[in-house]
């Protein structure tokens, strides 16, 4: 499916031609009542982290609940339809990430239209994920996991939050760029992904580092190397893949949607105070703990990045060969 640049920009453009007046004043009051914010994978992933982190500052600066909901299935997309279909009065949010991006070439016949149907409200994080091992692996270094992947071709299972999740797509590329075989075994959300791997049920996932900081320094987990271009600030003694697989590089993005047709003043509203919360310096810090970089983006800028990442993955989607069922 070809998503083109320009039409984050044209949707976003064609909020501001409508009447205006009605909307001022319901985005005066907004919001009245609690605010459902659907997050379309389990708990226990980044995405949750991100949502139950930002929810709270919204929470506590707009007055009324921001309720996180986890609506999991369809590779992200139950719960993004959901908010497609919402009415548009700001009242059901999506927190949106790359996994809304990867879908875009992985599913051809979807009830809703992510561009479409999906209109940029702010960005919030961008992560690294990060290479872990269940310690009862040998390998401590990513020279030491291709060789032991290569000496037992097949053993080394896989998991990830579902076919097609980011989680995928970065092993994908890993096994492309490095020459390994392993087995891929989806699960239903980042949460389930990390239970299976401490429970020794599978070898390796490339969850973010948000939600597995605390267990590799904790030593539940191995933590190998982050899929970022560069180092985590979290934690610098971990190598980035690509300086030791030259050019490998992924990582991933967390922003708000809203359901098309929004109110400009509420999207404006929501953009302002989620930008006010990036600056915050206790969230940021909270934010530097988990090895994140907040992302204060207006919502045309969020839309471009969605655009630009929606192209790159589809990319990476048709390189790997990623079919679903």
């Amino acid at each position: 499916m070809k998503l083109p640049r320009r039409q984050f920009l044209h949707l976003a453009a064609g909020l501001a031609a409508l009447p205006t007046l009605p909307r001022v004043a319901l985005a005066l009051d907004y919001p009245t009542r609690p605010v459902h914010w659907i997050v379309a994978v389990a708990p226990g992933g980044g995405n949750d982290i991100f949502a139950r982190l930002m929810g709270q500052w919204l929470s506590e600066h707009l007055s009324q609940p921001f309720i996180v909901e986890n609506r999991p299935g369809a590779g992200n997309n139950l719960g993004t339809e959901m908010v497609a279909k919402a009415s548009p009065d700001g009242y059901t949010l999506l927190l949106a990430s790359s996994n809304n991006a990867s879908n875009a070439a992985l599913y051809e016949h979807l009830n809703f239209d992510f561009v479409r149907d999906i209109a940029p409200v702010a960005g919030i994080a961008r992560t690294t994920l990060v290479m872990v091992v269940n310690p009862s692996v040998p390998a401590k270094t990513i020279p030491e996991f291709v060789a032991y992947a290569k000496a037992n071709p097949g053993k080394a299972n896989m998991a990830s939050s579902g076919v097609g999740s980011i989680g995928q797509l970065a092993g994908e590329l890993f096994k492309m760029m490095a020459g390994v075989n392993m087995v891929h075994v989806p699960y239903r959300g980042n949460g389930p992904v990390l239970e299976a791997l401490l429970a020794g049920q599978v070898e390796v996932a490339f969850p973010s580092l948000a939600s597995a900081i605390e267990y590799i320094k904790t030593g539940k987990l191995r933590g190998l190397a982050v899929t970022s271009a560069m180092r985590s600030e979290a934690m610098p003694e971990l190598p980035s893949i690509g300086e030791l697989v030259p050019g490998y590089e992924l990582s991933t993005w967390y922003g708000m949607g809203a359901p098309m047709r929004t109110p400009v003043e509420i999207v404006d509203k929501l953009n302002k105070e989620i930008n006010a919360g990036l600056a915050d310096p206790k969230l940021t810090a909270r934010f530097a703990e988990l090895g994140d970089v907040p992302m204060p983006m207006t919502p045309i800028e969020f839309g471009e990045l969605v655009a630009a990442e929606t192209e790159k993955l589809t990319k990476v989607v048709r390189f790997a060969g990623i079919k679903l069922q």
